[in-house]
């Protein structure tokens, strides 16, 4: 398994500058153990409708790769939530409004998932993508 942590910036910048690759990896993390399908159970199935995600071929129910992670209804660019992850992992002291500023973002979009990050880290003791509240 992949550690973000361990990957310095060049290295992060070539594996996560698209969200293919970003949802690329977070599917691979999520279903590492293989595929069971939220409303029943089912193991077995087909590709859905959009990137990564994956349909039971029983119930027919559709789950995406962000889909129960820390990325649930998140409402920036999986690249630029993988990014804030990375600098996260780096600096868990990093503020909002410095996330604010290099992401270009809106300082309340980023406390939001920083929030998530940090209560993943003192429940966890690290960064786990499959990590939902």
């Amino acid at each position: 398994m992949l550690e973000i942590k361990k990957l310095n910036v060049s290295q992060f910048e070539s594996l996560f500058s698209t969200e293919e690759s970003c949802l690329k990896f977070i599917s691979e993390q999520k279903w590492s153990e293989g595929f069971i399908c939220k409303k029943c159970g089912h193991t077995n199935f087909c590709k859905g409708k959009t990137a990564f995600s994956r349909r039971c071929t029983r119930c027919k129910s559709e789950e995406s790769a962000t889909a129960n992670t820390i990325f649930h209804r998140c409402h920036i660019h999986i690249t630029e939530a993988l990014r804030m992850v990375y600098m996260v992992c780096h600096d868990p002291g990093i503020s909002s409004y410095e996330l604010s500023r290099q992401l270009d973002k809106r300082q309340m979009t980023c406390w939001k998932l920083k929030s998530k990050l940090i209560e993943c880290i003192e429940k966890k003791g690290e960064i786990d993508l499959l990590y939902k509240e």
